[in-house]
């Protein structure tokens, strides 16, 4: 279960510039029923919405704050005040980041300036709940029509636990003529949630990429990864998961100087591994071979045809070639108990930009994730502020929406420090992370911005919470089980999926 604080605080990468913050973007799971159909479990100790039961809590990190005279100023809609005074806009804060003292203080002095601004028509009214009161409370206001206005920040696994919920905003900002130019169209068309409209616009962006430990490929005197997305290895060769597997058997070794491309290779004594998706759960291991959802449209359970080879990789990578750790070996001191790239025993994992949060002593820098079957994808974490569809107002609601994401966006992204989703915001934000990680290639993350998953790894399903623990218990399996039938394993969680989601249709 995910902790109160979404752990690793966008970290200095990107919790410096390119959400050198997972440090504001800490969400924790729902005090949910288990027929709701909220995305609350949570990735394997990690931040940004993705959490799971070894998760750690992470330093916050001082974030970039991008200038003000970066950012094209928009001006709200035409929202008269009413005959009594500044129409009020309520603004809920505790699905994600914002409960913490030093945010709260950051957030009244938001308001204070806001309405310093725009108190002729409009007055911000705070409503600030603690993360781990937050969905139950947002529910009951739901319930009873005490609605707010705005949410957020908040997370696609947030905005998913109140699927429905959300105002499409898509004719609102066609009546303001909204510009959506300084917005990366990748990242705009992923807040357009199936059956809901555009539900939100970017706002903080915390985009994956491949870590690797640039001393252990010195070591095996192996060239390091490409860094441009959809270039070739040094070699000429595709760069895609095949190379990478190339690469990670030699990277792995036992204690006797083996690779695991020898016949001498003990995998039962490793201990330096090639690869691992660290602090994620199945979702997010198979999404880096291409997005998908255990649930299609109609509500059905399926098991994507990407995902079903993406599983046999893994389990071929952790049970056959021994280049994947096991959950025994990642639960081991020699893996950090679980932060295993941290350990300095692990040579490549693909994170978010928060993961520099939580490591020390490791010579690291990011390259592009490899493909497969020619398509890249770089999954995503992301926190933006939406609208409560039951909204009194709606139009004076996205008017002072527009002015988050606009004249107010550098203010919001200080007191978060996110990376900014506004593409004019993110130089000045890349070089103040540039001072912190000179000699790492931080242009890999904003390209990485291209290639999000969508649906996105963190997507809701039907009757989620039961849901999450049936997925939760095959993780656990294929993980831990070698010789297993796994194919057959897999149709037994689809059918097993499917009957939990029968429990809500």
């Amino acid at each position: 279960m995910k902790k109160s604080r979404f752990v690793w605080l966008l970290s200095l990468l990107v919790i410096l510039a390119l959400a050198l913050a997972a440090c504001g973007g800490s969400t924790a799971e729902p005090a949910a029923d288990s027929s709701a159909s909220s995305d609350t479990a949570v990735e394997e100790a990690a931040p940004a919405e993705e959490a799971a039961p070894s998760e750690a809590a992470a330093p916050a990190e001082e974030a970039a704050v991008p200038t003000e005279e970066a950012m094209p100023v928009e001006e709200p809609a035409d929202t008269a005040a009413s005959a009594d005074g500044p129409i009020e806009i309520r603004w809920f804060i505790g699905l994600g980041a914002g409960g913490n003292p030093e945010e709260i203080e950051k957030e009244n002095a938001f308001a204070e300036k806001f309405n310093a601004a725009y108190g002729d028509q409009y007055k911000l009214v705070l409503d600030i709940v603690q993360n781990e009161t937050a969905y139950d409370v947002l529910k009951t206001q739901i319930a009873s029509g005490d609605v707010p206005d705005i949410v957020g920040p908040v997370g696609v696994r947030g905005m998913y636990s109140f699927e429905g919920a959300w105002l499409d905003m898509s004719p609102f900002i066609e009546a303001a003529n909204m510009d959506l130019s300084d917005f990366n169209p990748a990242l705009v068309e992923f807040y357009q949630f199936e059956g809901q409209g555009q539900v939100g616009l970017p706002f903080a962006v915390y985009p994956s990429a491949l870590w690797y430990n640039k001393d252990l490929f010195d070591e095996a005197g192996l060239e390091y990864p490409p860094h441009e997305w959809g270039a070739p290895y040094a070699d000429g060769s595709e760069w895609n998961f095949d190379k990478l597997r190339e690469l990670a058997m030699i990277l792995t070794v036992d204690a006797n100087g083996n690779d695991a491309t020898m016949d001498g290779f003990d995998p039962d004594n490793t201990v330096q591994f090639g690869y691992h998706p660290m602090w994620t759960d199945i979702r997010g291991q198979w999404t880096f071979f291409g997005a998908g959802s255990f649930a299609d449209a109609d509500g059905n359970a399926v098991m994507p045809e990407v995902w079903r080879e993406a599983a046999h990789w893994a389990y071929d990578a952790m049970w056959t070639d021994h280049f994947w750790p096991n959950d025994n070996y990642v639960n081991s001191d020699l893996l950090a108990q679980g932060n295993t790239f941290g350990s300095g025993n692990v040579a490549m994992n693909p994170n978010h930009t928060w993961y520099t949060c939580c490591f020390e002593g490791v010579n690291w820098d990011v390259a592009a994730i490899p493909s497969y079957n020619g398509n890249m994808t770089a999954k995503l974490h992301a926190d933006t502020f939406g609208i409560m569809k039951a909204t009194k107002n709606p139009e004076a609601a996205f008017a002072v929406y527009s002015l988050f994401m606009g004249e107010f966006a550098p203010d919001l992204v200080e007191i978060y420090g996110a990376f900014p989703g506004r593409t004019s915001l993110q130089e000045s934000a890349m070089a103040k992370m540039a001072e912190s990680y000179p000699d790492a290639d931080l242009q890999v993350f904003v390209d990485a911005l291209n290639y999000p998953d969508n649906p996105n790894h963190e997507s809701g399903m039907p009757n989620f919470l039961k849901a999450s623990d049936v997925y939760g218990t095959f993780g656990a399996l294929y993980q831990s089980t070698p010789d297993l039938d796994l194919d057959a394993e897999i149709d037994k969680l689809i059918g097993e999926l499917q009957t939990v989601f029968d429990e809500v249709k």
